[in-house]
């Protein structure tokens, strides 16, 4: 007897064919989406790439290691004439200059420690981007992130990567639910990056060997005060290095070259003890310094929260999960503590060093893989 197949989902989730299937795939030009695009374009599905050009292409041509600089939209376009799909370029300078590099400088000018990539994610590739995708009649959007979705008994789930090493789920936590029923992740169950560049090998792509990006892609060589110079003339005010009685031990050329737990660099010697800034205060231009005691936070407040666990964020009582309040670290065991429909007060079981406005507090299961969203740190 023959089996009815006219209800199989195909590999997207999909009640039809691949060839009827639109998908839209994000190529950075990296290794990653390049590998998304080619192997869907070799399963049949109707792919089309899009690369977003963010910030100045000539600057961009020089700048290797960053995503989406001009050579990246160069490899993407590559990439789709090998595999044999459409590619388009889009211009986004303004919008990401307005989303995502203005806040950046204003936060680092404000004393916090901005995460530009989430906000990336947030405001421009999975709102304008992914609303293009639908513009183009595409039935889901894909990209080359190491993490997972999963559909669960309320629907579509956000869950980590099965590498660990590659998980992206601390800049991921702001996908909205609607954004996740229309977002596909197809490297987020793959055991290693190097199996992803085995695959770019076998598909015979051209950014097989090409090295993973390490920058943030408008931040040349990591060097963030400079960029913060050229957006913010001025804005670099020399001030005082104080400890927390408020003695001077030393002066600096502005707050936006320091963040929250840096040893390094302060420019004052012959202490007895290593010194870590502690405060950073705009207002009087004073950088703090202090013993690493006093980096131990317990108690973190979080706004902006994106919820996507089940059932309503401020309708449920305090909860245990894992958090991670930087992209580096290992999750922790807190208590969360929901105080609105957009705040929370975290209560960490264990005290965290270092912990700084502007970064973000991503909420986990204590058991399983599942992110249940997130916030971002702010000053209590």
């Amino acid at each position: 007897m023959a089996l009815d197949r006219t209800n199989e989902l195909n590999s997207l989730g999909f009640a039809k064919s691949p060839a009827e299937t639109r998908v839209v795939v994000a190529m950075s030009g990296g290794v990653d989406s390049s590998v998304v695009a080619a192997m869907l374009a070799e399963e049949g599905y109707d792919v089309v790439g899009v690369t977003l050009q963010l910030y100045d292409h000539g600057a961009a041509l020089a700048k290797k290691g960053a995503c989406c600089a001009g050579l990246d939209i160069h490899d993407a376009r590559r990439v789709a004439e090998e595999m044999g799909f459409p590619h388009y370029v889009l211009d986004y300078e303004n919008i990401f200059k307005d989303a995502v590099i203005d806040e950046f400088a204003d936060s680092y000018l404000a004393g916090a420690t901005p995460v530009p990539c989430i906000r990336c994610n947030e405001r421009v590739k999975f709102k304008d981007l992914l609303q293009t995708a639908k513009e183009l009649d595409a039935d889901c959007m894909a990209t080359g992130h190491y993490i997972q979705r999963k559909i669960g008994a309320n629907g579509a789930e956000l869950h980590c990567a099965a590498d660990s090493n590659r998980d992206q789920s601390y800049f991921l936590f702001s996908t909205t639910q609607e954004q996740l029923d229309f977002l596909r992740f197809p490297l987020g169950h793959l055991p290693s990056k190097a199996e992803t560049r085995a695959l770019a090998a076998k598909y015979g792509l051209p950014v097989a060997d090409k090295p993973d990006s390490q920058d943030i892609c408008f931040v040349p060589n990591g060097n963030y005060a400079s960029v913060i110079e050229k957006l913010r003339p001025g804005a670099a005010e020399p001030g005082e290095i104080v400890d927390p009685d408020g003695r001077v031990l030393g002066t600096h050329d502005g707050v936006i070259h320091y963040t929250i737990g840096q040893r390094r660099g302060l420019g004052i010697g012959g202490l007895s003890e290593p010194l870590y800034v502690v405060k950073l205060d705009v207002d009087t231009r004073r950088v703090v310094v202090g013993p690493k005691e006093m980096l131990a936070t317990r108690i973190v407040p979080v706004r902006e929260i994106n919820w996507l666990g089940d059932g309503g964020f401020d309708d449920m009582a305090e909860r245990h999960v894992s958090v991670k309040v930087r992209s580096t670290r290992p999750p922790r065991e807190a208590i969360l503590r929901p105080l609105s429909p957009t705040t929370a007060e975290v209560e960490l079981l264990t005290a965290e060093e270092g912990i700084s406005p502007g970064q973000a507090c991503v909420f986990y299961e204590t058991e399983g893989s599942r992110i249940l969203g997130g916030g971002w740190i702010h000053k209590g």
